[in-house]
């Protein structure tokens, strides 16, 4: 393990196919809980089920991977703070609990997040049926609205700020109904595929990414710098 303090270590935040995951040597449908496993045989399909265990396998390896210890001894809950229930809500780690985790799956794709301070990571297809522009005047200011349909690809740039505006939930920074007060107008809506886009907003560190293999959109903010790592080889 390593001997850096522990307030000095960024956090890390991971996106792969949930192929990938599930064929990651490290980890299984095995660890698992009893409710995850429950949870997890919800879904209709088996993509979704597929989906939802790769994201929480993958929240595991980074956790792991920020711990320095074996991802097999790592348990998950979650709690919603509103009804107290464990089938929903915030994820975290009850053998570690000065540890934050975050995680996000979409079809085919899933990103995860953990660290010492807050952490919060969203991930979404460009690809999707229906448009998320539906919900644009709800969840942007003014600013970001006329910057988003001033763009050359409008969906896109919503997608980006979608992304955005949900890692700010992950983190307790925004709730659905007060996304519209959230002005992240001055960021940039272009984040071309390849390296990551980092930017400031206040006290918090935005990193922006285009998952080149899928085209999809990831976000993460923490209160530190974030670091990408690639955990499923």
């Amino acid at each position: 393990m390593t001997s850096e303090p522990q307030d000095q270590r960024p956090p890390l935040v991971a996106v792969a196919s949930a192929d990938a995951v599930l064929r990651h040597p490290e980890v299984g449908e095995h660890l698992l809980t009893a409710l995850e496993r429950e949870r997890a045989g919800r879904f209709r399909q088996e993509s979704g089920r597929l989906d939802f265990t790769a994201g929480h396998l993958l929240v595991r390896l980074c956790a792991a991977r920020l711990l320095g210890v074996p991802a097999d001894g790592l348990v998950l809950a979650q709690q919603c703070p509103d009804c107290g229930l464990a089938d929903h809500g915030k994820p975290y780690l009850p053998d570690h609990p000065e540890v934050h985790v975050t995680l996000s799956h979409t079809r085919g794709v899933v990103a995860a997040g953990a660290g010492f301070r807050p952490i919060g990571v969203d991930v979404e297809l460009a690809v999707r049926g229906g448009s998320l522009r539906a919900v644009a005047r709800r969840v942007l200011t003014p600013g970001e609205l006329a910057a988003v349909e001033a763009s050359p690809e409008p969906n896109l740039a919503f997608l980006r700020q979608w992304v955005r505006k949900e890692s700010l939930i992950k983190i307790g920074r925004a709730r659905l109904d007060t996304l519209g007060e959230i002005d992240l107008a001055e960021l940039p809506l272009d984040v071309p595929p390849g390296a990551p886009l980092r930017s400031r907003h206040g006290d918090l560190h935005l990193l922006d990414w285009t998952d080149r293999e899928h085209g999809a959109a990831v976000a993460a903010v923490s209160t530190a710098a974030p670091r990408v790592v690639e955990l499923t080889s």
